[in-house]
């Protein structure tokens, strides 16, 4: 019998902190990726498609801390005779445990802990388990933030777990309805993209799949070529073979890449990591969903610390990733056209096949999956069942926390615009306070004023709000909030004049802001710290711009100004890791090696928790003390052949010794 239970699930977690004050608009990607291609002329990839330039109009989710507690989290589970999947709602939907219960094996990655970092987006972002990617190049907006959840069943009663959401870049709705019928040993999930919008608009899903790094473990997909970028040369390389090392054994490769398999379009879609033993995770999907793609974090010293910096303090937290996406690579979108829906199955489950098979020659190991995938669940079987429940898929469902605030808001703009309703069938929030300003903007044709020291409670985007916003009277807020729009969308001319207009009639903290992200595009980065400086001293108990403030003045090199702002900071501030940390290498940077050393190792223990992946800004502090450190005592200092201490070399290309 399958059982659907919502329930709370306890686990070590990581406050997730208020999102920021500040508009999202530094650049995501502020150029299209465009690589050097060595690439066959029917390989059609869409790439630099679609790329972001900001996360504008979402708010960033940028001031979590590392402090684990035990918390009861939302959570649901379906489970049949064979498997029990553990999903959380409030933290994207994502899977975050699949136990095969005739082996009683976990078939992902579990991770211990709820604990953020600077992945995603909107920055946080967790590992673990599988992970849903809508919308856009990178881990999604929605990637730690709640989800619509909704309960309904197929036509023989089997429960089906629905969750969704309105995604605001591109002005989309995703629908993922997850079911696990009687007997049947995979998990499936029934994927909806809808673009609801006139245009054609970039699309992007991807399913990140965890799975516990092994040794003797092999992914396994029907593919002989892979798409890789080594050093923004985009090209093709053999499988399983590469430059000598077989690629498909995680393990064997020394640093971290992504290898996006190129699996023939009349070929069946499926990836699995299978261990010594032939046993693992496998996952399939009817054809839309057509990429395949491993991740690994490598075999050096980044890889190491940035695994264990994602986990439990007592867990080295070792996984590598395959994934299924409906592009070929993570380097594109797809053009999506107007008034359409993306549909497919996913399929998710054990596989037990023969070890010697599994770590024999090629063709042979893709010919032991497929024969063994057929048999637990076949192709036609799945693009069937994706047929038969599409109008349980269109069909309302018994709402148990409705889908973000905005989604309702967008019904009325465009039941108001006399566009069409916005998937009926999915229930939203109700406006709320974040959604307050443009729906008096929609009602009443202007935006209420704050005070010039308050941060505003939202932003928003589009053709439609920005007629609205210009036809809405006159004020330093319009034109801030104008402003800001425009500089998201990198129209900078109207961006300063929207800017100056707001100034002119009463000077804000947020209006330095923006101004200060127009000095920094024209390269003025001096005056754009001194701005966001101002700005956060007007503000001290704002947390995101006094980070930014930092942020600003170390690029800045206002070492002194550094060190003074922070010694005059309220505690809390004080206490975050990235002031922290610009405030070491300002003492540094002001001649004072011994406090710099007293602080630097004090980040064995309080570390940065936004550090991205790929910033190297803790271990170049190390090298920089070590560099000073040498001079003064008048011994020699070769960057090249130093090891910094695991806790703060974060370099994803050393090689581990």
């Amino acid at each position: 019998m399958t059982e659907l239970k919502l329930t709370k699930f306890r686990i070590p977690a990581a406050d997730i902190g208020p999102e920021s004050t500040l508009p999202a608009i530094n650049e995501v990607q502020a150029k299209a990726y465009k690589p050097t291609f060595y690439l066959d002329e029917d390989d059609g990839l869409f790439v630099g498609y679609g790329a972001l330039q900001s996360a504008y109009p979402y708010r960033m989710q940028d001031n979590y801390g590392r402090e684990l507690t035990e918390q009861d989290v939302d959570a649901a589970i379906l489970e049949n005779d064979h498997l029990r999947a553990l999903f959380l709602p409030g933290w994207g939907g994502r899977l975050w445990s699949l136990i095969d219960k005739d082996t009683g094996r976990e078939l992902t990655f579990a991770n211990p802990v709820i604990r953020p970092a600077n992945l995603a987006i909107r920055n946080a972002w967790l590992s673990g388990g599988v992970e849903w990617n809508c919308g856009m190049v990178g881990h999604h907006p929605y990637t730690c933030d709640s989800v619509g959840v909704a309960k309904t069943a197929l036509s023989d009663g089997t429960p089906v777990l629905r969750m969704y959401q309105y995604e605001r870049i591109r002005n989309a709705v995703y629908q993922m309805d997850f079911f696990l019928p009687e007997g049947s040993k995979v998990l499936y999930a029934r994927m909806r993209i809808y673009n609801p919008n006139n245009e054609t608009v970039p699309m992007y899903w991807w399913s990140n799949i965890a799975v516990p790094e092994a040794e003797g473990s092999r992914v396994i997909m029907d593919a002989r070529e892979t798409y890789n970028n080594r050093d923004g040369i985009l090209g093709k390389n053999s499988v399983p073979v590469c430059d000598g090392v077989d690629i498909t054994y995680p393990v064997n490769n020394p640093h971290a890449v992504d290898f996006f398999w190129k699996i023939p379009e009349d070929r069946r879609k499926y990836v699995c990591q299978l261990d010594a033993g032939g046993y693992g995770l496998i996952q399939t999907s009817t054809r839309r969903l057509q990429g395949r793609k491993l991740f690994v974090w490598g075999q050096g010293p980044g890889g190491d610390r940035w695994q264990k910096f994602l986990t439990a303090d007592d867990s080295d937290g070792r996984y590598v990733e395959i994934q299924a996406g409906i592009a070929h690579t993570q380097y594109e979108c797809l053009p999506m056209p107007p008034k359409t829906a993306w549909e497919w199955l996913e399929a998710y489950g054990a596989m037990q096949a023969d070890p010697a098979a599994v770590h024999g020659e090629w063709d042979g190991a893709v010919a032991e999956v497929s024969g063994k995938l057929e048999a637990l669940v076949g192709e036609a079987d799945m693009e069937k069942l994706l047929r038969d429940t599409r109008e349980m898929a269109l069909s309302p469902a018994e709402t148990v926390s409705p889908g973000v605030a905005w989604g309702s808001l967008e019904r009325m703009r465009r039941e108001k615009d006399g566009e069409d309703a916005l998937c009926p069938h999915l229930a939203f929030a109700e406006p709320d306070a974040a959604c307050e300003p443009w729906l008096s903007l929609l009602t009443k044709g202007e935006v209420p004023e704050i005070g010039t020291g308050e941060a505003p409670t939202s932003w928003i985007s589009g053709e439609k709000w920005m007629e609205r916003l210009e036809a809405a009277p006159e004020s330093w807020y319009t034109h801030l909030l104008r402003g800001t729009a425009a500089m998201a969308e990198r129209d900078f001319r109207t961006a300063r004049e929207e800017c100056a207009a707001s100034e002119a009639l009463c000077p804000s903290a947020y209006g330095k802001y923006l101004k200060a992200q127009l000095c920094r595009i024209d390269g003025d980065m001096k005056t754009a710290a001194a701005l966001v400086y101002e700005a956060a001293r007007e503000n001290p108990a704002d947390i995101s711009m006094v980070k930014e403030a930092f942020r600003y003045m170390t690029a800045a090199d206002m070492w002194q100004e550094t060190v003074d702002f922070y010694r005059a900071l309220p505690a809390e501030a004080a206490a975050i890791g990235r002031v922290k940390l610009c405030y070491c290498k300002a003492v540094l940077e002001t001649g004072d090696l011994e406090g710099a050393d007293k602080l630097l190792y004090e980040f064995r223990t309080v570390v940065v928790p936004d550090i991205r992946e790929g910033e190297n800004t803790v271990t170049e502090l190390w090298f920089d003390l070590e560099e000073a450190r040498a001079k003064r005592e008048g011994r020699p200092f070769d960057r090249a052949t130093a090891t910094p201490p695991a806790e703060l070399d974060f370099r994803m290309n050393a090689v581990k010794e």
